[in-house]
C-alpha cells in the first residue's frame, strides 16, 4: 500500500484569461509562490517518504518549498509533464473557437476520442502518469509521496485508477484547485480516493500583501 498526495502547481499569469497551458514554460505569480510556501509549511508537519515533481517550472517551483521542508529532493519526472494541447495551446475557449471551431466542438463533446487537434493523446498520457505511480509504489511499499504535477493530467489519471471513463475527466473532476491536496491510496492493483480538492493553507502566506 502507498499513499499519494496530488497537488496541482500554484497559480500562473495564464490562469486569470483560463489559457490552455500545457507544454508552455510558464512561471508563478506572486500568488503561485504564496500557494508554494503554503504547500511547504503544510509539507512540514507531514510524515512523506519522496517528492516527484513534474519538470515544468511551475510545477517544480511549487514542490521546492515542500521539498526543502522535509530534507528531501525534488525528484523530477517527465511521465508526469502536462498534457500538450497542441494547437489548444496557450490559447482561450474563444481563441479556439474562431480558429478551429469543428474541432473544439468534438473536444468538448468527447475530449478523449476527439483530443485537441495535434495534441496528445489522452488516454497515452494517462499510462504514463499511472506507470509513475505504479513504479514509485514500488519503491516506496508502506510510503506516502508527494506528487506535483497539472490539473488535466491528474484528473485522467483519477479517471483512470479509479474506473472512470476518460472522456469524462472534465465533468466528474471539473476544477482541480491550484496547490490543493488529493490523497489517493494504491494497494494490490487497486485505487481509493481519500481526499479531494483539500487545502493546504496558511491564511498569512496567501493573504494580500499589498
Amino acid at each position: 500500500m502507498t499513499d499519494f498526495v496530488l497537488v496541482r502547481h500554484g497559480e500562473t499569469p495564464w490562469h486569470a484569461e483560463n489559457r490552455y497551458a500545457g507544454r508552455t514554460d510558464v512561471p508563478l505569480t506572486e500568488r503561485g509562490r504564496r500557494q508554494a510556501a503554503a504547500l511547504g509549511v503544510w509539507a512540514g508537519d507531514q510524515r512523506l517518504d519522496a517528492v516527484l515533481s513534474s519538470p515544468l517550472r511551475r510545477a517544480r517551483l511549487t514542490a521546492e518549498p515542500a521539498a526543502a521542508a522535509l530534507g528531501l529532493p525534488v525528484r523530477v519526472d517527465e511521465r508526469l509533464c502536462e498534457v500538450d494541447f497542441g494547437r489548444g495551446e496557450g490559447l482561450t475557449r474563444a481563441e479556439m473557437r474562431e480558429r478551429f471551431p469543428r474541432e473544439l466542438a468534438a473536444f468538448l463533446a468527447d475530449p478523449v476520442t476527439h483530443h485537441l487537434p495535434g495534441g496528445e493523446d489522452p488516454a497515452a498520457a494517462a499510462a504514463r502518469a499511472r506507470d509513475c505511480l505504479a513504479r514509485t509504489a514500488a519503491r516506496f511499499p508502506g510510503g506516502r509521496v508527494l506528487v506535483v504535477a497539472h490539473s488535466t493530467l491528474v484528473r485522467l489519471l483519477l479517471c483512470d485508477l479509479l474506473g472512470i471513463p476518460l472522456a469524462r475527466y472534465r465533468t466528474v473532476f471539473p476544477a482541480l484547485e491550484n496547490g490543493a491536496l488529493t490523497e489517493l491510496r494504491l494497494h494490490d492493483g487497486t485505487a481509493a480516493l481519500l481526499r479531494l480538492n483539500a487545502p493546504a493553507q496558511v491564511p498569512s502566506l496567501l493573504a494580500t500583501t499589498d
